[in-house]
């Protein structure tokens, strides 16, 4: 890398060496990874049974009053994406025979809990919505809540848009996560602490829905609230190049970084210091009456791995304390058994001594529990067994770019996979002698992704991190639990607010 590349990345405020290997990656691209097999509910994914659920909805909230516990949500950017098809018939001729995707909005158009809101936005106007339906005007009434004078729907984040309908009032995502969090995420003194991820410009946006809420919640609840924010940094920004791998220029001389993708929030997350920490997405929300398994299961998840932790912590401080064949022994019980891993065909040729090692190096790592529902055809990465470089086999998600389709055997392990993962995670990033783990030493800079996107006319290619749940966790000790299809409810496009699930 010349010295005017250096100097212009390095007035952009990122890391020329950081840059000069993400250059390499689109040079060499990234490896695919060795798929053993796909995890499934008789190899890999534990299936909670009745007397499994009754004994944590019990135990976790008993455990958790001690403990510090965050609840994460990714909310960032904004929710243009999923007004897309509104978008193309604003710029259309506005023929709602030519769009059924539009056509089922304006049939079903007083079933969003946004409806009120809109129509007064038209009425201001000097007409409503029934009379833009008669005179067939579906463009004003898109206008109206897409555009800025109007609900501005289409540049706000998905957490401040009106989803739910209640009797007496409508709940955005935001307000959702908080009612959520009452749930199962209440941790020591009392305390609901959220965190959100989020755009600059949507942040004291957020800040205002939350404050109108808190005070209702802690009147109903009693419980005290933290709501903290941050925003994805600017620094893990990623270079955009030509198809010749060469930095793409902006007219101004600059040149172009674009966000890396969720992988991104692994720097946020890495801030937050806490027992236990509950990743959610912010779309994947229901109303109250469906909120029950969604609880069952969430203290389901977290009091498993209290348990599984303090197993991984006592088997570690034996460890610490002498290293003998019944000390050996009793970690690789915990981690054949307990975690499920997968030892490496050499390690009983072993001296105790190295397989004591061997067992600290891995025992002695971040823990998370990934949620796993039935494949239903929805996108989302999917769950298997990975051949790590020392012989050893962990548990993964994967996402499709990440294995060789080419590839006979991989391809055929990929369609018999059973599972994908809804984000539903519970994290333990504190070691066990109480101190935080810096995530990102446990993360495989060999599975980013990358992909070909174009600026004003000109073709480019683009780098994503290692996803969050992906290779940004890849050093994690996971496990994987089924839990019941009706726990994820994402919501991708706004019809998707008209499926059972949301009404």
């Amino acid at each position: 890398m010349d010295s005017l590349l250096k100097n212009k990345i390095t007035a952009q405020g990122m890391d020329p060496e950081t840059v000069s290997q993400q250059i390499e990656n689109f040079k060499s691209g990234f490896p695919f990874l060795t798929i053993t097999a796909p995890a499934t509910p008789d190899n890999g994914i534990k299936v909670l049974s009745e007397e499994d659920l009754d004994h944590f909805v019990e135990t976790y909230p008993m455990n958790a009053a001690g403990i510090e516990v965050v609840k994460f949500v990714p909310a960032s950017g904004a929710a243009s994406r999923m007004f897309k098809d509104l978008f193309a018939f604003l710029d259309g001729n506005g023929d709602l025979s030519s769009s059924p995707f539009v056509q089922k909005f304006m049939d079903k158009i007083e079933r969003f809990a946004f409806y009120e809101d809109l129509n007064e936005v038209l009425k201001n106007r000097g007409t409503s919505i029934e009379d833009c339906l008669d005179r067939k005007d579906y463009k004003e009434i898109v206008a109206a809540l897409l555009q800025e004078d109007g609900l501005g729907y289409g540049s706000l984040p998905k957490g401040l848009l009106k989803f739910h309908t209640y009797e007496n009032e409508r709940k955005t995502p935001a307000y959702e996560h908080l009612t959520e969090g009452v749930q199962y995420a209440v941790g020591k003194n009392n305390t609901v602490k959220i965190h959100f991820t989020v755009s600059p410009e949507h942040e004291e946006k957020f800040k205002k829905e939350i404050a109108q809420i808190l005070p209702v919640l802690k009147s109903e609840t009693g419980l005290n609230f933290e709501i903290s924010y941050s925003q994805q940094q600017k620094a893990t920004d990623t270079i955009a190049v030509t198809l010749d791998n060469e930095p793409f220029m902006e007219e101004d001389g600059s040149i172009l970084f674009r966000p890396a993708g969720h992988g991104a929030l692994l720097a946020n997350l890495n801030e937050i210091s806490a027992d236990l920490i509950f990743i959610k997405n912010i779309d994947n929300v229901v109303p109250d009456h469906l909120k029950p398994e969604t609880k069952k299961y969430k203290m389901a998840i977290g009091g498993l791995l209290l348990e599984v932790q303090s197993k991984v912590f006592e088997a570690l401080k034996k460890l610490d304390e002498e290293i003998s064949t019944e000390t050996v022994q009793g970690a690789q019980q915990v981690f054949t058994d307990e975690l499920g891993a997968k030892l490496p065909e050499d390690f009983e040729s072993k001296t105790e001594v190295d397989k004591a090692k061997f067992l600290q190096g891995k025992l002695n790592r971040p823990l998370r529990i990934c949620g796993m529902v039935k494949n239903t055809g929805e996108p989302g990465g999917g769950p298997f067994w990975i051949l790590e470089e020392d012989g050893s086999q962990s548990l993964q998600i994967l996402e499709t770019a990440q294995i060789d389709l080419s590839n006979p055997d991989s391809k055929q392990k990929l369609e018999t996979a059973t599972h994908f993962n809804p984000v539903d995670l519970v994290c333990a990033t504190r070691d066990y002698k109480g101190n935080k783990f810096d995530l990102m030493k446990y993360r495989d800079m060999k599975t980013g992704f990358i992909t070909e996107k174009s600026k004003n006319g000109r073709d480019l290619k683009a780098l994503e991190l290692p996803g969050l749940w992906n290779g940004s966790m890849a050093g994690w000790n996971t496990l994987f639990v089924e839990v019941p299809l009706i726990t994820f409810n994402p919501v991708k496009t706004v019809n998707d607010l008209l499926r059972d699930e949301h009404q």
